[in-house]
């Protein structure tokens, strides 16, 4: 069964851990990022079937595909507040989805393993109570690859893009910046992480002024982009956006969300293609 129209695919900010449920000093620092995804739903336009999360917590040695059909919360960070390890995130699994993940991909030659119980990380759980709050959209996650091959991922990607059509949004969920510690650590000396603006201008223009295998390519090469290990020291957070590129194909891309968080002057942004 097809969609009206082709959903698109997401390259999303997950923030850092359950940072939208708690307080920090500055008190609005992940204000905008929230507001953004609480806006995604309208931005899609059309309300998913199903969502497929490529999360970039969820690290194997061979893609892996989440078949759980009620998966439950995974608190995969530490040392945050107690309240944050009773967030809850019930939407159903769909093992259904996870199947035909597993059949295109087998067609384009890509193995992809199953796994019955992995429950939602907070790559998930964390953004979406946000972005679909109801929780009653089925969500499947997708493991990314530990070799962080970004051919590979961008290969699955293509592979995967007919769920586009079968009203399946894809979503890559990681971080456009992702120092962690650095950000930790000048946040509290409120230094600013310089260089973090060249990254971000560099993917800004690599996905909205390219389409297809043009822009395929500058991914392929993303670690020769202006200060691109400054903004991934290592690409764990980058890597989910090579999926969601390769199943958007010719589709153009749009910064849906850009910010430069205070007072690190640090910058993060998130694309919609098609």
């Amino acid at each position: 069964m097809t969609s009206q129209h082709p959903l698109p695919t997401l390259y999303i900010p997950h923030g850092g851990g359950p940072c939208f449920f708690m307080e920090w000093n500055p008190p609005h620092l992940w204000d905008r990022m929230g507001d953004y995804l609480r806006d995604i739903p309208r931005q899609v336009g059309q309300r998913p079937k199903a969502i497929l999360v490529i999360s970039a917590h969820w690290m194997t040695e061979r893609f892996t595909v989440q078949t759980k059909a009620k998966p439950g919360m995974l608190f995969d960070y530490y040392g945050f507040p107690d309240h944050t390890y009773r967030l809850n995130y019930p939407a159903p699994g769909s093992p259904e989805l996870a199947e035909r993940v597993i059949a295109l991909a087998a067609e384009a030659g890509i193995p992809v393993d199953r796994d019955a119980k992995r429950d939602y990380d907070h790559g998930v759980f964390v953004p979406f109570l946000l972005m679909y709050p109801e929780a009653d959209i089925p969500v499947v996650q997708l493991s990314i690859k530990s070799n962080w091959d970004p051919q590979q991922h961008i290969a699955l990607g293509k592979a995967l893009a007919p769920l586009r059509d079968e009203g399946v949004l894809i979503v890559a969920s990681g971080m456009s910046f992702h120092d962690l510690k650095a950000l930790i650590r000048l946040s509290l000396a409120h230094e600013p992480v310089n260089g973090s603006h060249y990254f971000n201008d560099w993917l800004n223009d690599t996905l909205t002024a390219h389409t297809g295998e043009a822009r395929e390519a500058l991914l392929r090469d993303w670690s020769k982009g202006a200060g691109a290990r400054i903004a991934h020291p290592h690409e764990d957070h980058l890597v989910p956006l090579f999926v969601a590129a390769g199943a958007a194909s010719d589709a153009k891309a749009v910064r849906t969300y850009d910010e430069t968080l205070r007072p690190m002057n640090t910058a993060v942004s998130g694309f919609q293609f098609g």
